[in-house]
Formats: C-alpha cells, sequence, structure tokens
C-alpha cells in the first residue's frame, strides 16, 4: 500500500493538520530545483525539460557519485500508470547518452559551467568518463499511486529494474504549507539494481561482495586493518549498501586511486560511528577513540544520513596501499558495497585470489556480538 503521511501539532491539544495541495504542479520542480536535497543530498541536477527528440521531454536529470544517471519524473496531471510508462521510454533514450551529450546537456542547464569540474566540486573526486551512465535508475516523484501502478513498480523493481518512487504530501499549517516526502521501496534495492549495471552479458552473482573503501584524510586505510573494520559516510549514497553485508560474507576491497589491498570475512552488521567499537590493548572502546588516522566524519556523529558507518571485518589478508593490486581490466565502482554481475567481476575475482592465497581462511559462519565471535 503506498505511504501516506499524517501530520500533527504538538500542544496539550495535538491538532492534525489538513491535506492540501500546491497551488501549480510546476511549483514542485521549481522547489526541487532550488533545493535538490528535497529528493537527495547524493544527487547532482544536470538537466530540465531536456527533448528526447521522440516526441518527449524529461522533467529532470542528475547524475550519482559514480557517474550513473537519475532520470526524474514528476507525475504533474498523467494518471500514475501513464508516467511509468513514460518514464520507461524516456528510461531507453538516457541509456544511449554518451559522455559529450551529457555534458552539452549541464551546458544547457547552467550555461557556461563545466560539468567536470562541478562534478569534483560536488563529489570531491574526478568524474571517470569511462564510468559515467554505465547505468541509470527511474524515480517517480508523485502525490499518490494506485495500486496497479504500486505493483508494476514492484514487479520491475523485483527484476532488478532500478526503479522507485517518491511519495510527497502536501498540509496546510495557517498560512503556510508544508510537504512530507517517503519512499515507497528502500533506496538501498535500487541503489544495489542500479550498481549492478544490468546487461545482455551479465551472468549471476558468484557471491563475493565488492568494496570501494574511500582513503583519505576523512578515513584510513591502516586503521581499517589495525582495527578489523571497513566503513562509509557522508551521506547515505555512501553509507547505505553496507547494509548489504551481513555476517560471513567474504568482501574484496579496493581503494581507488590504488587498487585492491584486502579481502576478509564480515563478522557483524553495520552500525553508525556512535555505537561501534574496537578492541584495544586498553580494552573494547568506541572506534572515535582509537581510529585516529582519519576524522570519520565525526561532525556528523548524531545525524543518522550523514554520520559514518562501520561494518566489523576478520581480515584473512591485506597488503598496504603502496603494495595495492591494479591491473588493466578489473572491476571497479564508487559504491561503498555492491554485488556485481559483470563478467568482469567473475575474472577479477579469479585474478585477486592469485594475489590473495590466503583469501579461503577463516569460518565463513562467524559472526561477533559485542566483539565475541561465534560459529553458527
Amino acid at each position: 500500500m503506498p505511504i501516506r503521511t499524517a501530520l500533527w501539532k504538538i500542544n496539550p491539544q495535538p491538532q492534525q493538520l489538513a491535506e492540501s495541495s500546491l497551488a501549480k504542479e510546476q511549483l514542485l520542480e521549481d522547489m526541487i530545483v532550488a533545493a535538490p536535497r528535497m529528493l537527495s543530498d547524493e544527487w547532482m541536477l544536470i538537466g530540465r525539460q531536456e527533448d528526447t527528440g521522440f516526441g518527449g521531454r524529461i522533467d529532470l536529470l542528475a547524475i550519482e557519485p559514480d557517474g550513473s544517471l537519475v532520470l526524474i519524473e514528476l507525475k504533474r496531471d498523467r494518471t500514475p500508470r501513464e508516467v511509468v510508462a513514460q518514464a520507461l521510454d524516456y528510461a531507453s533514450w538516457v541509456e544511449k547518452l554518451r559522455a559529450e551529450d551529457i555534458a552539452a546537456i549541464y551546458g544547457r542547464f547552467i550555461p557556461g559551467m563545466s560539468l567536470s569540474n562541478d562534478f569534483h566540486n560536488r563529489f570531491g573526486q574526478a568524474l571517470d568518463e569511462d564510468g559515467l551512465n554505465q547505468s541509470h535508475k527511474i524515480i517517480i516523484v508523485a502525490a499518490s499511486l494506485d495500486d496497479s501502478t504500486e505493483r508494476i513498480v514492484a514487479y520491475l523493481s523485483e527484476r532488478n529494474i532500478p526503479i522507485n518512487v517518491l511519495c510527497f504530501q502536501v498540509f496546510t499549517n495557517g498560512t503556510e504549507q508544508l510537504l512530507s516526502r517517503a519512499w515507497l521501496l528502500d533506496p538501498v534495492g535500487t541503489q544495489v539494481s542500479a550498481a549492478a549495471t544490468p546487461d545482455d552479458q551479465n551472468e549471476p552473482w558468484n557471491g563475493e561482495f565488492y568494496c570501494s573503501y574511500g582513503h583519505c584524510e576523512i578515513r584510513s586505510w591502516a586503521d581499517a586493518i589495525g582495527f578489523g573494520f571497513i566503513c562509509g559516510g557522508g551521506g547515505a549514497w555512501y553509507s547505505r549498501t553496507l547494509s548489504l553485508l551481513n555476517p560471513g560474507d567474504r568482501v574484496w576491497v579496493k581503494v581507488p586511486g590504488y587498487g585492491f589491498v584486502g579481502v576478509g570475512r564480515v563478522t557483524g552488521r553495520s552500525q553508525p560511528a556512535s555505537t561501534f567499537k574496537v578492541n584495544t590493548p586498553a580494552g573494547e572502546v568506541p572506534v572515535l577513540e582509537a581510529a585516529k588516522r582519519g576524522s570519520y566524519h565525526s561532525e556528523y556523529l548524531n545525524d543518522p544520513e550523514r554520520c559514518e558507518y562501520f561494518v566489523p571485518i576478520k581480515w584473512l589478508q591485506t597488503v598496504p596501499l603502496e603494495n595495492a593490486v591494479q591491473e588493466i581490466g578489473l572491476f571497479g565502482n564508487q559504491n561503498t558495497v555492491c554485488r556485481p554481475t559483470t563478467p568482469k567481476w567473475r575474472s577479477t575475482v579469479e585474478r585477486l585470489k592469485e594475489k590473495f592465497p590466503l583469501f579461503d581462511q577463516g569460518a565463513p559462519n562467524s559472526f561477533v556480538i559485542g566483539n565475541i565471535e561465534h560459529s553458527e
């Protein structure tokens, strides 16, 4: 059932706010352009009302930190089923956009600005043209859905088509209007489906997880080795895929700009920095008291969306950054964790097993509660 929200004013006699609507549906698009965080803190808008060349215009186009594109369609005056069909049609156009097409779209959206420069300023990393538009997702923004549309979206999502719906509602509070939003489906699933980059050449997932560990002044690979963890944060896009990992999973870790640096077994589930603890000679202590080589977004410690999240790891084999395995043809992705289905991932794992011969050490069914290892 589609999500519906009710808002109440807090006072001794609570008052429910009346649901209303925007005076003009165009206002919603204008608001999103002015404040893109209404949709996501991890997207950068790059286009608006772009002509697809076959009788339609996409409402908004965004880009994610890994270079994948986000097609955003607003319901406006179309029925929900129509907007899903329209979005799928537009997605076939988005899929074929080349790097120069995307740069031109951005040039029309913000004249005189450089997509590569603004991408670097926004995400703190270079825009890799080879990775640009390797995948895309469809986001429908709507005030309501009918049952058939919900079934269609669920059907597509279950078959790894990265599609989701952002449901919004408008409420009246005196002379003001308030807007609430909620996702129809868990955004983790949509992000994972997009990261898998489905195509005709893909194959069943091999059961091996990939991790992109962003070594920098924020987080340290030496800390990760010493205290046994992987982590990500600064926004939900970077941290939420850590929830894919469960005790016993094997994960291969790559540091962007260096190469593959280790393989380990997951021994616990994702936790925020505020609750995650590590073992030290002085005993068990909060991670931010022990891991001092990075900041780990300590300024966002009490912000569940932007704080750093940690997953405990029992390392099977690691190497320092200067000995990272970096070869032509090895898999890479900016998502903190993903389950790749491309044949390149299978061949990458086969090669990494030669470079990390201790990859199969340890009990795959062990897990940690309070830093005490158990076996299932």
